[in-house]
């Protein structure tokens, strides 16, 4: 491979990839081709809940390999890994939240859901979070809280309007129109903020009151990340859907919905074929995805969460880090300036531990390592941060 060709004939999705070439990852560890390797501390951006390869994960992929790869576009046929997966989610989920509609991606999820919500209800109004991120889908951009990132690809979905994340008095702007409420459960991209004072709950009240949909975000949050299988459980909070992505796949593309079978069957007439499509509930990223599942419910990597997050928050104390956000293990932690956050995850690859930014704030630093992270790991990581935060302390 070479660098040349990467970017002659590979689009970008910024003007200064990192471009490191990968020659293969094995638990929470990256190799590039030097055979260097790098401790992971994104997780594909949260994705690999399991780490890299699992070997449950790659016997569950090759077993379906042995059966058959696709048959038919999504929902016509009876699939066993595709099944299996949706009736073990059903079994963790809310007891009114039934039923699962399998896709691609979490992006192509949100859209799904939000077509739910105006199905469902007949009405056409969506209320998003500001700096809210969903994905970059039409459906998905739409409900993007952030102007700069959206302006140069108007029009988009009419009829979406946005209130402030942990405001009670923006409450009152979801009224008899609204047909959704969408939020993540955790703000990922503006820095990992979390619900306060029974927020979730609030709103949940008032979309009861008027008939509106509470749609939650479980893209980044899901499956254990946050010390509970879903991050909404932390906030004394039942949503009607609830959109899953990432950490479900073991390092395979998934996107999720769920909702009640009242809801979810709206799709399915008036006209059929509501939401379709052809890869959607893969039977080779199923298996994959029940493996993951199975694997993070039969263990104590959700408890252990909780532990390696107290050990991330103790260890990380420095002059230079001014806080630590979110939960479980969706952290961050905050620097006085982007400059500062900059020189931390660039001179952490060149120590070979992988560490990245969120989406809108530029001040934070991303530690989202795999569930399977061991507390040596951490302690390797966290010691390498610590160490070019000294170094940066020094030169200042």
């Amino acid at each position: 491979m070479s660098r040349s060709d990467f970017f002659k004939y590979q689009a970008q999705t910024t003007p200064h990839p990192l471009a490191m070439e990968i020659s293969h990852a094995e638990g929470c560890y990256i190799f590039d081709a030097n055979q260097k390797a790098y401790l992971d501390f994104v997780a594909g951006v949260s994705a690999c809940s399991l780490g890299h390869r699992h070997p449950k994960v790659v016997a569950a992929i090759k077993a379906q390999l042995d059966r058959y790869l696709h048959v038919m576009v999504y929902g016509e046929y009876i699939q066993e890994s595709a099944l299996n997966l949706t009736k073990l989610m059903a079994q963790y989920l809310p007891e009114n939240i039934e039923k699962t509609y399998l896709t691609n991606s979490g992006t192509e999820a949100i859209d799904g859901a939000l077509k739910l919500a105006r199905r469902y209800t007949g009405r056409s109004e969506i209320l998003a979070a500001h700096k809210a991120y969903h994905g970059n889908t039409y459906g998905a951009l739409s409900v993007m809280g952030y102007e700069d990132r959206k302006a140069p690809f108007r029009p988009l979905l009419p009829d979406v309007r946005f209130i402030r994340f942990n405001s009670i008095e923006d409450l009152s702007l979801i009224t008899t129109k609204t047909a959704g409420v969408i939020l993540e459960t955790i703000q990922g991209g503006a820095g990992f903020i979390e619900p306060q004072k029974d927020y979730l709950k609030r709103v949940q009240e008032r979309c009861n009151a008027v008939g509106a949909i509470l749609i939650l975000d479980e893209i980044q949050p899901g499956f254990g990340r946050t010390g509970t299988l879903f991050g909404f459980e932390n906030y004394n909070c039942t949503p009607d859907v609830v959109v899953t992505g990432k950490g479900l796949g073991g390092g395979m593309p998934i996107g999720a919905f769920s909702a009640s079978k009242e809801l979810m069957d709206s799709l399915s007439d008036h006209p059929k074929l509501g939401h379709i499509t052809t890869f959607g509930g893969h039977p080779v990223i199923a298996a994959a995805a029940l493996a993951t599942l199975q694997e993070i419910t039969q263990t104590s990597l959700i408890q252990d969460a909780l532990k390696k997050e107290a050990y991330i928050r103790t260890k990380l104390t420095h002059p230079l880090i001014t806080e630590i956000r979110g939960k479980g293990l969706m952290l961050c932690a905050m620097t006085p300036n982007a400059d500062t956050t900059n020189k931390v995850v660039m001179e952490a690859q060149n120590q070979g531990l992988i560490l990245f930014w969120l989406l809108y704030e530029p001040k934070a630093i991303r530690i989202t390592p795999p569930l399977t992270v061991s507390m040596e790991e951490l302690e390797k990581g966290c010691t390498i941060i610590l160490d070019i935060l000294d170094d940066i302390q020094r030169r200042c």
